[in-house]
């Protein structure tokens, strides 16, 4: 794989993470909880983002969170 496909996709998982741990700390859940969410790339150059163990608790809310905006959405 090239670097510069790498960086791409490294990018990539890096916003995607960041817009993760922006949305759970919009719900108020503290760091401590999701500071395992890291970017990473595949060996192949697919962009993933680890979320690591979360509480049953927080991840409840992530999916409440998201059927009320898809609720608002239609």
């Amino acid at each position: 794989m090239k670097m510069q496909t790498w960086r791409a996709a490294w990018g990539r998982a890096e916003d995607a993470s960041e817009s993760i741990r922006a949305a759970l700390a919009s719900l108020g859940i503290p760091e401590s909880v999701w500071s395992g969410i890291r970017p990473t790339v595949t060996y192949n150059g697919h962009a993933y983002v680890h979320m690591a163990m979360l509480p049953a608790d927080t991840v409840e809310q992530m999916a409440e969170a998201m059927r009320v905006a898809e609720a608002s959405a239609r």
